[in-house]
């Protein structure tokens, strides 16, 4: 009989956290490729379920679009320091094909994808960051399956002008009664 072996949080690749480059996605010239799209900063704190920091974790972030490419790779990682807090510099993204909705002009707000890695977590968590004000946030076929009181987990808020690039903060809460919604794939 097999025995199944212990999953991996984040397996041999912890060293990428080390370099703080992976954290920003601009890096490789897409200012320069995408000149029509602002750089925005995102950054936020992740808490444990008493409200505490959660120090030492892997944040990893993936968005479709502005789409992958030498210059963009649309994915990035940051380790949350002892404070547990993250942050990323990247491109705003623009609305995207809503999945499952074939034949049809449905738009999914512009939004980026996280995964949250660490001890203690035998699987990724899974979630997103909308941008407060944007008009599709009431239509995105993901925001709206979520209860409303629970959807502004989701929703960054904007902090004004940083490092030449657009703030945005979104706090994570692991567990407890303001956690994020997270999403199962």
């Amino acid at each position: 009989m097999p025995i199944a072996t212990a999953s991996q949080t984040i397996g041999p690749y912890w060293h990428l956290l080390e370099d703080e480059s992976w954290a920003d996605l601009t890096r490789l010239g897409a200012a320069a490729a995408h000149p029509d799209r602002r750089p925005i900063v995102l950054s936020g704190v992740l808490r444990d379920g008493a409200g505490d920091p959660f120090p030492d974790a892997c944040v990893e972030l993936w968005q479709a679009d502005p789409p992958a490419s030498d210059a963009f790779p649309g994915f990035g990682r940051s380790r949350t320091d002892r404070d547990g807090r993250y942050r990323f510099r990247t491109l705003m993204p623009q609305p995207v094909p809503a999945a499952g909705a074939p034949g049809t002009n449905a738009l999914q707000a512009p939004h980026l994808a996280l995964a949250i890695l660490s001890r203690g977590l035998m699987h990724a968590l899974h979630t997103r960051v909308y941008f407060a004000g944007q008009a599709l946030n009431e239509a995105d076929p993901v925001l709206s399956a979520i209860a409303p009181a629970r959807r502004g987990t989701l929703i960054a808020t904007p902090l004004g002008a940083h490092d030449g690039a657009d703030g945005w903060q979104l706090d994570l809460r692991l567990q407890g009664g303001d956690e994020t919604v997270f999403l199962e794939f």
